[in-house]
């Protein structure tokens, strides 16, 4: 079954007969008119969030607003045999965006056609000051992790570690967790602590498989932390590192390290 047809019928769960009249008047529309199409939709079709967990290519589309949904599904449908016609017709919609059509298409790019042309569209999204659009990219979006250079990554990941957003709905977090970003993750907290400041805990879940001295340093520091969730992320990094001084460390926290052994924490205890 093809992602249009999957999200048609996903679609139709959720839109009323006349909103999807007018979808399926717009289905053999050339490329203008999809185009107008995607523009005008909050014009005729509701805001209703969709409460589903299904995953269509690798995108969870729970709490979409049905108006978004059907804006990738618009996208969905464009002829893309002629290249420079398509990724004209899609640029044109990027220049010409408001914010809820900004996050429509960065949420749609896993599903457009030559994803590697969408690139600088992609990280001018990790580099926006707009929390909707930032969020688009970084959240239910799998492009990061199937397209982003290490550089491109590590830059995404550390915002969100700067503006304390969950990294835990990043996809692709762990399989793309590396030693730079490990690295970069200690060299922040530095500066916060010098000026008497945190990061969140669950940042450090990046870190156990790059330990070395420097973070093994860090990792004592969390464990002395009069913040719970610091020692929680000490203890978790710990247990999961091949680092023996570290593991060594572990077991001076007798406390923490029974909960660990004992799954009575973990880092989804810190996902709250």
């Amino acid at each position: 079954m093809s992602f249009s047809i999957q999200l048609f019928e996903k679609i139709k769960q959720y839109a009323s007969p006349k909103e999807i009249s007018w979808i399926e008047a717009k289905i053999n529309g050339n490329l203008q008119t999809l185009q107008t199409a995607f523009v005008a939709t909050p014009r005729f079709i509701s805001k209703n969030p969709i409460q589903s967990t299904d995953i269509i290519n690798d995108v969870c589309i729970n709490e979409w607003p049905l108006d978004r949904l059907v804006r990738l599904y618009l996208l969905t449908l464009l002829n893309s045999t002629d290249k420079e016609a398509y990724t004209k017709t899609i640029d044109t919609l990027f220049e010409t965006a408001e914010n809820n059509e900004a996050v429509a298409l960065i949420s749609s790019l896993p599903f457009l056609v030559f994803p590697d042309y969408w690139m600088l569209r992609a990280t001018d999204a990790v580099r926006s000051n707009n929390g909707l659009i930032f969020d688009a990219i970084a959240f239910q979006n799998p492009y990061p992790k199937q397209h982003f250079s290490e550089l491109a990554w590590n830059q995404l990941v550390l915002k969100c570690i700067f503006n304390d957003k969950s990294i835990h709905r990043i996809q692709g977090l762990n399989e793309r967790a590396n030693q730079e970003l490990a690295n970069s993750i200690s060299y922040l907290a530095h500066e916060r602590w010098a000026a008497g400041r945190t990061i969140p805990a669950q940042a450090w879940r990046l870190v156990s498989r790059f330990m070395n001295d420097m973070i093994l340093s860090d990792i004592c520091t969390l464990f002395l932390s009069q913040n719970s969730n610091d020692n929680i992320a000490a203890a978790l990094v710990c247990n999961e590192t091949d680092f023996l001084a570290a593991k060594e460390e572990l077991k001076k926290y007798f406390e923490l390290y029974q909960s660990v052994q004992n799954e009575q924490i973990t880092w989804q205890t810190l996902e709250a």
